[in-house]
């Protein structure tokens, strides 16, 4: 039977620690709490890394985030050889910031891009300083020069970056907030979870699980590195962190 972790950083993407109580361990040792600030991979955005803290003052080292047998249950995976803690144990989960805030600024600009770039979504992945979209497009009519700068005014505005939930219902009714072609949002718990960009949603709102900045401004300089064809009909846009190198 699959546990329900508390995710936290669907609240807080801001959390960098969190007090937590050990419910489960699984037969491959991944260790399952009652609530987390750590993000599991899913869409395209890595899991978190980090550590566990007993009250004895030992840690453990977290190398990945898994999903379980559901989208709730959250497992977090020690590094190979770390001793595992005793179910009912008290820890304290403490992120590798750095590393977490780069996801989410980086995420928050795959958001951006879909607002430049409005065609579907065919895949995507969220990296530390590069990440990509693939869009459903035959023809390229922009320059990576021209997204950069379209881009970067989104960022240079501050626009607001917050969350709220819809019903499934609603979400039926308006089926066009969703970008992506392959992957739909998670059903079965009775709402959805939109990220919304913009005073009021004027810039974008989409079904989002992931982790992101609370201003675009946070975001800093980005540009498009690369556009790739891949197939006929399939465009890949790489986006880095600085300044493009043709200015």
């Amino acid at each position: 039977m699959a546990h329900q972790t508390h995710a936290a950083f669907l609240e807080d993407a801001y959390q960098s620690s969190c007090e937590s109580t050990v419910v489960a361990i699984n037969e491959r040792g991944g260790i399952i709490l009652d609530k987390t600030n750590f993000y599991a991979a899913s869409g395209g955005q890595p899991g978190d890394t980090g550590t566990l803290e007993l009250a004895n003052g030992s840690k453990i080292e977290i190398a990945a985030t898994v999903c379980g047998e559901t989208k709730q249950e959250i497992i977090l995976v020690p590094t190979e050889g770390s001793p595992l803690p005793d179910i009912g144990n008290a820890v304290t989960s403490q992120l590798d910031w750095e590393r977490r805030y780069k996801f989410m600024k980086m995420h928050t600009a795959c958001h951006l891009l879909s607002v430049v770039c409005p065609y579907p979504i065919t895949g995507a992945g969220v990296g530390e300083n590069e990440s990509r979209i693939d869009f459903e497009l035959p023809e390229v009519g922009v320059t990576k020069q021209e997204v950069s700068q379209l881009l970067m005014e989104l960022v240079n505005a501050n626009h607001p970056v917050f969350t709220q939930w819809i019903s499934e219902a609603e979400l039926d009714a308006d089926p066009s907030i969703i970008r992506s072609k392959n992957v739909k949002p998670p059903r079965g718990i009775g709402n959805i979870r939109l990220v919304c960009i913009g005073e009021n949603s004027s810039i974008d709102s989409q079904p989002c699980g992931g982790t992101h900045v609370r201003h675009t401004g946070e975001i800093g300089e980005i540009h498009i590195g690369k556009i790739e064809n891949k197939g006929r009909e399939n465009r890949r846009f790489r986006i880095r962190f600085g300044t493009s190198p043709q200015g």
